[in-house]
């Protein structure tokens, strides 16, 4: 997104990322800005999910630079990076609800234990109902992860991910394991979130077809429902397709792009749409 006026939300400067001698991350650079979609595509063991968890300062590069909302990760105490975090939302793979805590107990736990969010303890209740609501599983409080379905699961890490209003949300392989129909009930409210909350979102996948949806569906909050985006019909999306392989980022761009590319590796990722 050359020449963007929007603000920077997370920006990557040549980050390299090494376990145990072996680079996951080598020499990664990109750039997101307010309101803009990042589609990573990428392999099992791309370093994709290495990517989200730098991003957040859970794993810190052994050399290169990360911002987020223009503050070096780097140069931030444990402490200093809590307050970034409660700025970030992230969807973890298979969803990492707390078995032990009820639904909105796990929904509740960002709004109780971020203490830089300062959500008043009589407003918690409020707040994780609407954000279940969102997702459509009110009347869910009081059960427990393991009396869901893997989809309703789902569904509630995205309310707890979104019930502190941030204003960007990273999602780790939000579709997997789940079947067609319930991986797009779970793309079309990724969908809502971004439009509805204005959120920037880094989409961390392995089926084109959710960056497809990503890129050509916006939501409809009249109908309530996803519509194709349309000019005219409202702000377009802007969606910056990524691809990473064995660390390295080697695309980077839109989706016309991203389908005219002759490389092997990239090309096989867009036969998968539906």
């Amino acid at each position: 997104m050359a020449g963007t006026s929007a603000p920077s939300v997370l920006r990557f400067e040549d980050v390299t990322v090494s376990f145990e001698g072996e680079a996951v991350l080598s020499g990664v650079s990109f750039e997101a800005f307010e309101g803009e979609s990042r589609v990573i595509l990428g392999a099992a063991g791309s370093g994709k999910t290495v990517l989200l968890k730098t991003a957040l300062g859970l794993v810190r590069p052994d050399s290169g630079r990360v911002f987020a909302f223009g503050q070096d990760l780097g140069e931030m105490r444990e402490a200093q990076l809590f307050n970034i975090r409660s700025r970030i939302g992230m969807l973890f793979q298979e969803s990492a609800l707390f078995d032990s805590l009820n639904i909105e107990e796990n929904v509740a736990y960002p709004l109780i234990n971020q203490k830089s969010i300062r959500c008043p303890p009589n407003e918690v209740h409020a707040r994780v109902e609407e954000a279940l609501e969102f997702v459509e599983l009110g009347g869910t409080l009081e059960k427990f992860p393991s009396e869901l379905s893997g989809g309703m699961r789902r569904r509630a890490a995205i309310a707890r991910a979104v019930v502190t209003g941030p204003p960007l949300v990273l999602y780790d392989s939000p579709s997997a394991g789940l079947d067609p129909i319930t991986a797009h009930t779970i793309m079309a409210l990724l969908i809502k979130e971004r439009d509805v909350a204005q959120t920037t979102t880094i989409l961390v996948t392995h089926r084109y077809q959710d960056g497809n949806l990503m890129a050509n569906f916006r939501y409809n909050s009249k109908q309530g429902r996803l519509q194709p985006a349309r000019p005219g019909d409202g702000p377009l999306p802007r969606t910056t397709f990524m691809v990473l392989r064995e660390g390295r980022l080697i695309f980077e761009g839109d989706q016309d792009r991203l389908e005219s590319s002759v490389d092997n590796y990239i090309s096989k990722f867009c036969k998968q749409r539906e």
